[in-house]
C-alpha cells in the first residue's frame, strides 16, 4: 500500500491533489489553507493546517511526497525538509508561479521530478497549434462549429464495436463544442458481442430507415466507412461533412473533413487520439466502448496493429469500466450462430490452406463473421471465406492469417466486378446482389445455393490461384502463400 504526503496545496495543484485522494493507499495533506484542510477532512483524508516544512507534523513514513504550494520558495523549503526526513521517498515538486532561475535549479537538486506549469502550458499550446495533428483538429472544429443543427454520425450497416465506439466518441466531441449529435445506423445489431456492448453500457443509438434521408440533420459524418450508399443505407448522393476511417478506400472519398489512415488498426484509435489531444473526458461508457473497439479490430493487438493502437488503449484503460468490458467479451452464442457454424463446417471446400464455404440462407449476417473467425482456427487453414444469402444479397466474410496474399485485394478482384468488396489484408468482406436469381422459388432453394457456390467459390479460388502464381514469379519459386494442386480445379 502506497503512502503519500502532500505538502501545501496551492490553487494550481488542488485538482491533482483531489485525484490523489481517490487512489488506493494512505494520503496525508499538510496545508496552510483552512478551506483545503476542512474539505479533505470531510472526505476522510488525514489533513492538518500547518506550514508545509513543519517536520513534526509529518507521518512516520511515506513513499511519495508531492510538494504543491503556489509559492516557489515555500516549495523549496518543503522539498528540502521532505528529502531530509524521507531520503528514500520519491519527491515531486511543483515549481510554482514565481520561480527564478536559482530557485528552479535548487528545486531540481532537491526533488526527483519537477512539475512546471509554464513548460506544460507551452508544450500543450504547441500540441494544439503545431503540426499535422493540430491542423486536423482545427479543421474538425471548424466543420462542427459551422453546423446550425444536429449532426448525424452514421456507422456502417450492422455496426461492429469499432463503428459503435467511434460514433459515440464523435458525438462526445461534438457535444464538447455545443453541437448536438446522434449515433446512427442502418440494419441490425445481431452479433452477440455487439448486442452485449450496447445493452451492458446502456447505449442509445438511432436506427435509421433504409433509403430514408437525413433531412432532419444539418450535417452528416461517416465513421468506420467512407462513402454514403456503400455499406450504409444513405442515398449515394448524400453530402457528407466528416469522414473518419481506417479502411483503405476503393474509390475517391468526398467530404469537408477527411481523416483516412489505413496504417492504424482501428477507427477507435483515431477517435481516442482526438479525445486525448483535445483533453475531452471520454467518460466510462465511451472509454469502454473505444477500448473494446480497438481490441476487436486488432484481434487483441495481433492484427494490423500500430504503436498508436497501444498508446490509445493505454490512455483509455484508466477511464474504462473493465468489469463491464469483461462481461461484454463473454456473451452467450445464439442458436443462429451455432447453426451457421455447423453448416459452414459441413459445406467447406478446402483447397490447399484456403477454405470457402456456403452456409446457404441466413437470418443473421454477423454469424458469417463469427464462423470465419472460428474456421480460421482449423489446423492447416490460413484463409477462410464464408458466405450466405439474405434478402436478395449474398454476404461474404473473410479472414486470413500468416499469408502473403492480401485478402481485401483478393475479394475486390474476385467479387468487386459483380458487387462491392474490400477490407484489410487479413479481414475483408463483400456484398453481391443476387439479381434474377433472387426470384427463384422456394422449391429451388437448393439449386440457388449451388449456383451461388459456383459463382462465389469459383471466383475466389480462381483469383487465389492467380495471386499465388504472381507470388511464385515475383519470389523466384520460393515458398508460396497457398498451395493448390491443379487437379482440385
Amino acid at each position: 500500500m502506497q503512502r503519500r504526503l502532500v505538502l501545501g496545496c496551492g490553487s494550481a495543484a488542488e485538482r491533482a491533489v483531489e485525484r490523489l485522494a481517490e487512489w488506493p493507499g494512505e494520503l496525508t495533506v499538510l496545508s496552510r489553507r483552512t478551506d483545503v484542510v476542512d474539505s479533505f477532512r470531510e472526505d476522510g483524508v488525514a489533513a492538518e493546517r500547518c506550514v508545509p516544512d513543519e517536520e513534526e507534523e509529518y507521518p512516520d513514513a511515506v513513499d511519495v511526497v508531492f510538494v504543491a504550494s503556489d509559492d516557489a520558495a515555500t516549495n523549496l523549503d518543503a522539498a528540502r525538509s521532505a528529502r531530509a526526513r524521507f531520503p528514500d521517498a520519491y519527491v515531486v515538486a511543483y515549481v510554482g508561479s514565481d520561480a527564478n532561475a536559482d530557485t528552479r535549479a535548487e528545486l531540481t537538486a532537491a526533488a526527483d521530478r519537477l512539475v512546471d506549469a509554464r513548460t506544460i502550458l507551452v508544450d500543450r499550446l504547441g500540441e494544439l497549434t503545431e503540426g499535422t495533428a493540430a491542423d486536423r483538429l482545427h479543421r474538425l472544429f471548424r466543420i462542427l462549429k459551422s453546423l446550425n443543427g444536429p449532426l448525424a454520425v452514421v456507422m456502417h450497416d450492422n455496426p461492429d464495436p469499432d463503428a459503435i465506439a467511434s460514433a459515440l466518441a464523435l458525438v462526445r466531441i461534438a457535444e464538447s463544442v455545443g453541437v448536438d449529435a446522434d449515433p446512427c445506423y442502418y440494419g441490425d445489431i445481431s452479433h452477440q458481442e455487439n448486442r452485449a456492448l450496447v445493452n451492458l453500457l446502456d447505449i442509445d443509438l438511432v436506427n435509421l430507415e433504409r433509403g430514408g434521408n437525413v433531412d432532419g440533420y444539418d450535417g452528416v459524418a461517416l465513421v468506420d466507412h467512407s462513402r454514403p450508399g456503400v455499406n450504409d443505407g444513405l442515398p449515394a448522393d448524400t453530402a457528407v461533412d466528416i469522414v473518419v476511417d481506417h479502411h483503405p478506400p476503393r474509390a475517391p472519398v468526398e467530404a469537408r473533413f477527411l481523416d483516412l489512415r489505413r496504417e492504424i488498426g482501428a477507427t477507435s484509435t483515431l477517435m481516442t487520439d482526438y479525445l486525448r489531444r483535445l483533453d475531452v473526458e471520454p467518460g466510462a461508457t465511451v472509454a469502454t466502448a473505444l477500448l473494446f473497439g480497438i481490441r476487436i479490430d486488432t484481434r487483441d493487438f495481433t492484427r494490423e496493429v500500430s504503436p498508436s493502437d497501444f498508446e490509445a488503449a493505454a490512455w483509455l484503460v484508466p477511464h474504462a469500466d473493465l468489469s463491464t468490458l469483461q462481461r461484454v467479451e463473454s456473451p452467450s452464442m445464439s442458436p443462429e450462430v451455432l447453426e451457421t457454424l455447423a453448416r459452414a463446417i459441413q459445406n467447406r471446400d478446402v483447397r490447399g490452406d484456403a477454405l470457402a464455404t456456403n452456409v446457404g440462407e441466413i437470418r443473421d449476417r454477423d454469424a458469417l463473421a463469427q464462423a470465419s473467425d472460428r474456421l480460421l482456427d482449423m489446423d492447416g487453414i490460413r484463409l477462410v471465406v464464408v458466405y450466405g444469402f439474405k434478402d436478395g444479397t449474398v454476404y461474404v466474410s473473410g479472414r486470413a492469417r500468416g499469408t502473403d496474399v492480401d485478402l481485401g485485394e483478393t475479394l475486390r478482384d474476385a467479387l468487386g466486378p459483380i458487387g462491392s468488396a474490400g477490407g484489410h489484408a487479413d479481414m475483408a468482406g463483400a456484398q453481391i446482389p443476387l439479381g434474377i436469381l433472387a426470384d427463384v422459388g422456394e422449391d429451388s432453394r437448393e439449386s440457388l445455393s449451388r449456383v451461388v457456390t459456383d459463382v462465389i467459390s469459383g471466383r475466389v479460388f480462381e483469383t487465389l490461384e492467380d495471386a499465388t502464381r504472381t507470388l511464385d514469379v515475383d519470389e523466384g519459386g520460393t515458398d508460396l502463400a497457398f498451395e493448390f494442386p491443379m487437379d482440385e480445379w
